[in-house]
This record gives structure tokens, sequence and C-alpha cells, in this order.
């Protein structure tokens, strides 16, 4: 019985050894905890690690996976407000790997050169509505390029008037806007008043709260059915146009400049 349970340590030993372990590189990784994503994006390419694909999780994390060829390792990156959070030990099929040989891992196309959060938005998986690829290899690089000018924006250059470009260029401007939703629309050192919160709301308590804010209303006009007004904030330097329409706000917008601002 001694010998069948050294048999059966030896053999469950071996068993451990040979299922899909994970081994604990994430510990060496702990230096970066904190630290900016595009530097630690920098340092993990720095120590071998390739960025392989990533996803956006609730509360405003990203989570993106990266890959050590030497060791066959993955972990998993969390980054929260532009900073790291946590790195952790995940699979080799995380990263597309399997455990023994190169398996899917070869046609894992790693990333390099990009932002660690850009990266991260710009995944092909998540840049279509419906969260598929085109079939066709020329429409889905015409996309992926229409979406990198709208993400960046850039001019509009679609010579070919590709039905791909365009879409890809519009999604790429909706994750732009909202990426930078947290943004007023204009720069400088002085303090901004908040706005952007009173699109959907009544018009009358838009006017109120604007006004509680600082905004004075100089200017307005109608067309049909919607009504746009002008509100200015001198000392925030800001100039905003509110288009209203069945009685709630419909857009509310910083347009930086109009004569009567």
């Amino acid at each position: 019985m001694r010998t069948t349970g050294t048999v059966l340590t030896t053999a469950a030993a071996i068993g451990l050894a040979a299922t899909p372990a994970i081994a604990k590189k994430a510990a060496s990784l702990q230096d970066l905890n904190g630290a900016r994503a595009a530097g630690a994006e920098s340092e993990l390419q720095s120590r071998g690690w390739k960025y392989v694909d990533g996803h956006k999780g609730g509360y405003g994390a990203a989570y993106s996976n990266w890959w050590h060829h030497d060791s066959r390792n993955c972990v998993q990156v969390e980054v929260m407000d532009g900073h790291v959070m946590t790195i952790n030990d995940v699979t080799a099929q995380d990263c597309g790997h399997s455990e023994h040989g190169s398996g899917a891992g070869t046609a894992v196309a790693a990333v390099a050169g990009a932002a660690l959060l850009a990266a991260l938005v710009s995944h092909k998986s998540h840049h279509h509505d419906d969260n598929k690829h085109d079939d066709d290899a020329e429409a889905e690089a015409l996309y992926e390029r229409g979406y990198t000018d709208g993400l960046h924006n850039v001019a509009y250059h679609n010579s070919g008037r590709s039905d791909a470009y365009s879409s890809g260029y519009s999604a790429g401007v909706d994750q732009r806007t909202a990426n930078t939703g947290h943004h007023h629309g204009s720069g400088g050192y002085r303090a901004k008043a908040e706005f952007k919160d009173l699109t959907g709301a009544r018009a009358a308590g838009a006017d109120s709260t604007l006004t509680s804010r600082g905004f004075a209303n100089v200017d307005g006009f109608k067309s049909g059915s919607t009504a746009y007004t002008i509100w200015s904030r001198p000392q925030s330097n800001q100039c905003l146009q509110m288009t209203v329409a069945d009685g709630h706000v419909y857009d509310i917008s910083d347009i930086g400049h109009h004569p009567k601002c």
C-alpha cells in the first residue's frame, strides 16, 4: 500500500504538471501596478510580452491579454482610468495558444506599437455593431482603415466610395465620441460648467439649470417645431447651442464661438 501510495502521489504530481498549469509570471510584473497604461505597454514589450487581444469590462475597466513567446505564458492586464490596476496569470488558451506546442498561437496576430487602451478600443472583434467580421478580406481592411480614421479624427478619405470604409468611419467616430464624452469641447485653465447631463431633460428645467450654473440665454431661433437657443458663460469661455424638440433637450453642445457669446 505504501508503494501504491507513492506511485499514486507521483502520478498525481505528473498529472498536475501535465494539466493546463499557469506559471506564476504575473508576480514578476507587479511593479507595473499603478503605472500609466502607455508606459506599462512599453515596459511589457521591452520584457518580451506581445499584445494579443482585449475587451472592455464594467465600470470603465479594460482588460488585455499578453503573451510571452519564450516562456509560453499569458497574463491579463486590467486598466482603469488610464492606469494599471492588476496583472494576473491566465491560461495559454486565453492568448490563443495551446499548452503544448504552437497550436493556434501561430495564427494570433500580436499588436505592437499601439497604446494599450487604443488597442483595446480598436480590437477588430468589437468594431462592428454585430460583433462580427466581414468575410471579404478587402472589405474588412477598408472597414478597419475607416474605423481608425474616424477614431483619430482625421479627414474622411474614401476614394473608392466603399460602404465598408464608410461604416468603419462612422463606428470610429462613435467610439471617439464615447471615449471623450467627459470633455466639454474647449480647453484652457478655466473651470468649466457641466451641461451634457441636460440632454433629454425637459426644456424648462434645462433653462433654469443653465441659468443657475452661470449661463445666460443670448440668442435663439426656431425652425418648424424645433427651437435653438444660444447660452453664454464668459467666465469659462463657454458658448452652448441647445436644441429643443417636443419640449425636451434633443442636443446641447459647446459650439465655441457665436456673435452673441
